[in-house]
């Protein structure tokens, strides 16, 4: 439809729908999705069109406001508008945030300098790395606050912690601010650690509020380059070359915050779910290309550096080429907006579409809120062979069942229950008292306890087989961490999609790799180490891809936030488990042992005791390969309790 500038009125509602065939059939089709929910029978065909032509004379001013001749930016002021609402630009906001956010991967890269500014032993260290642990997986508050507050505002407070944590701890390395007791210290890195939390809730609900139908992709990704952080302020850090090690440490406070202030009016829900397009699963696979060249690239650095002495200027070349690959992802939002045409909508296209009728929610959090009672008691009472019908036919006997449902109720022989269903929006408290999230919490500490366990165990377990450098395993370690959250979403995805499946499967696959890995730590064959820490690191990783969106899906994404960050205690309750109560006691056991066999090794002045050998991590590994075994058990046991709600969520994907 072509709209002269000389025009003194737009054209008719009736005119605009002739001029775009395809709105008139989505037009229909919502009004039927709409009846469809209010429990109405579909409008004939012959009377769908008038219903449609008879839209409020909104949708006439709609149009007035939309044309170009209203509009004196024209279009480039439109394809701006367009730019500011596309959810892969929120997507790419995010995935820098996340770069950004996983601060508390780089305390093993600060606790020696804490160590020495302030004159700490080991175990004062290890209360500031459990205070770091309760701050980053605790956030209860965050995850409350945001079914509350705008992204904006949590952004903002995770910023104000993250700052004022890591800044006063930075004054107090340089002798700037006075030190404070152990007990207060610990207070400090849990406020500044726990800002993180804010960081990761709101990209991630976000995120999955503008991707609803790509949760795999979307949680795996972002998680994926929350793991990327220390590499990546690491290797800034090495280009500064700052003779004082606290630099890091205030990189730290202002860097993150630096960002969340800058994304913090980007990173928002702006209605994805009706932005689906058919190039969407082309703009994944290039950031998933994106994602591996990242990681190769790392590697190839980490190689490079360990093994070469490099020049400043070859240092900062390496530098900029990473955060080249960082920026890359903006190309998907620019070319989606600025060069297809036929990508979005026009802004009378988008007047139209967004138009709904008096009393429809307009948002797919407003639809997410009226309660499908009667469907999901249709849901318990049909039978089991239902799903085996043609669509057709199930359509007609769902309706039959449903109609004496609606009859039973109104006659009082049956009650419809408004208590939420698998698939629907819970509270957190709803969800406690659900056995499937239990399960689902089980089976995360199981797994990813182990995996946190080899991670903070990882330097004691090479030194202990015979590696004198550990920094090789450790950033090892932090790539397949990487790579399994961005390829836990991938697969996890194709497995929904494709055979409407349960999520978990892909779960049990990851943690049955783990306990291959942990058999590998315990037997410390030759080259074990590395093919060890490749598998637990990437069955680590695809926890936190998997499990998220796992429980969006089953428990909806209206109070995710809180879901999210309960799930999060999983992670320090098994590393105290399996850390705190078994690896440790079994390497003290050992290193006792051998500190007897020695002559003379009671005479030693103080110091650690140190385990050499095998033996040293040999039971603790093979228990924590049979927990992952179990672990693979739970995940199939809720695989078997949720296909049906896969089956009937993913249905009409396939």
């Amino acid at each position: 439809m072509h709209f002269s500038s000389k025009a003194k009125r737009v054209p008719s509602l009736p005119g605009a729908i002739k001029s775009f065939p395809f709105l008139a059939a989505n037009l229909s089709l919502s009004f039927d999705q709409s009846l469809r929910r209010q429990k109405l029978p579909p409008i004939p065909a012959s009377k769908s069109n008038l219903s449609i032509l008879s839209l409020s004379k909104r949708s006439t001013n709609k149009l007035k406001k939309a044309s170009p001749a209203a509009n004196p930016m024209g279009v480039v002021a439109e394809r701006l508008r367009a730019f500011s609402t596309n959810r892969w630009l929120v997507f790419v906001a995010a995935m820098w945030l996340q770069s950004m956010a996983g601060i508390g991967y780089l305390f093993g890269a600060i606790s020696p300098v804490v160590k020495d500014a302030l004159g700490y032993n080991q175990r004062q260290v290890a209360a500031l790395g459990i205070a770091k642990d309760l701050g980053d997986c605790v956030g209860f508050l965050a995850g409350s606050l945001s079914a509350m507050l705008p992204p904006w505002a949590m952004l903002l407070i995770g910023a104000v912690q993250n700052f004022l944590g890591y800044g006063w701890l930075w004054l107090i390395v340089t002798k700037q601010a006075p030190a404070l007791p152990l007990s207060m210290m610990c207070v400090l890195i849990f406020f500044g650690t726990n800002g993180e939390t804010y960081f990761n809730t709101t990209s991630l609900v976000t995120c999955i509020q503008n991707f609803p139908k790509s949760r795999g992709p979307t949680v795996g990704i972002l998680k994926g380059f929350a793991g990327l952080s220390s590499a990546i302020l690491t290797q800034l850090y090495a280009v500064i070359h700052a003779p004082d090690h606290a630099t890091l440490i205030f990189m730290v406070a202002v860097g993150p915050s630096l960002v969340a202030l800058g994304l913090m009016f980007v990173i928002r829900p702006v209605g994805g779910h009706r932005q689906v397009r058919a190039s969407d699963n082309n703009s994944f696979m290039f950031i998933y290309t994106i994602c591996l060249l990242l990681a190769s690239y790392l590697v190839g650095v980490m190689l490079v550096q360990d093994f070469l002495e490099l020049s400043d200027d070859v240092a900062t070349s390496l530098t900029v080429i990473l955060f080249i690959l960082l920026i890359l992802p903006i190309v998907i939002p620019v070319t989606l907006t600025f060069f297809s045409k036929n990508e979005y909508p026009s802004s009378v296209e988008e007047a139209l579409l967004s138009e709904s009728p008096k009393g429809q929610a307009s948002t797919s959090e407003e639809r997410e809120d009226q309660p499908e009672l009667i469907l999901s008691e249709v849901e318990e009472e049909k039978p089991k062979d239902m799903d085996l019908l043609s669509p057709s036919e199930r359509r007609k006997k769902i309706a039959k069942l449903q109609a004496r449902l609606v009859q039973a109720a109104a006659r009082g022989g049956v009650r419809i229950r408004q208590r939420p269903h698998r698939g629907d929006n819970f509270t957190l408290m709803q969800a406690l008292v659900k056995a499937d999230f239990w399960l689902i919490w089980l089976s995360l500490l199981l797994g990813s306890g182990s995996g946190l366990t080899v991670i903070d165990n990882l330097g004691q377990m090479s030194q202990a087989v015979g590696y004198i450098d550990v920094h090789n395993f450790v950033s090892l370690t932090s790539i397949w961490n990487f790579l399994g959250r961005v390829g836990g979403g991938y697969f996890s995805e194709i497995i929904v999609r494709e055979r409407t499946y349960p999520r978990h499967v892909a779960l049990a696959l990851a943690q049955l790799l783990m306990a291959a890995g942990h058999f590998l730590f315990a037997m410390s064959w030759p080259g074990t180490m590395y093919m060890g820490t490749f598998l637990v690191g990437l069955g680590y990783g695809a926890h936190w891809a998997i499990v998220p969106a796992a429980v969006s899906e089953l428990f909806g994404v209206k109070h995710f936030g809180a879901m999210y960050n309960f799930l999060t205690v999983a992670n320090p309750t098994g590393s105290l488990i399996f850390s705190g109560l078994i690896a440790s006691t079994f390497y003290d056991y050992e290193a006792e042992k051998q500190a007897q066999m020695l002559p003379g090794m009671g005479l030693l002045a103080e110091g650690p005791l140190k385990c050499e050998g095998a033996v040293c991590f040999f039971v603790s590994s093979l228990i924590m390969s049979a927990f992952c075994v179990v672990g693979a058990g739970l995940s199939l046991v809720i695989v078997y309790r949720t296909k049906r709600v896969y089956s009937r969520l993913y249905r009409s994907v396939r």
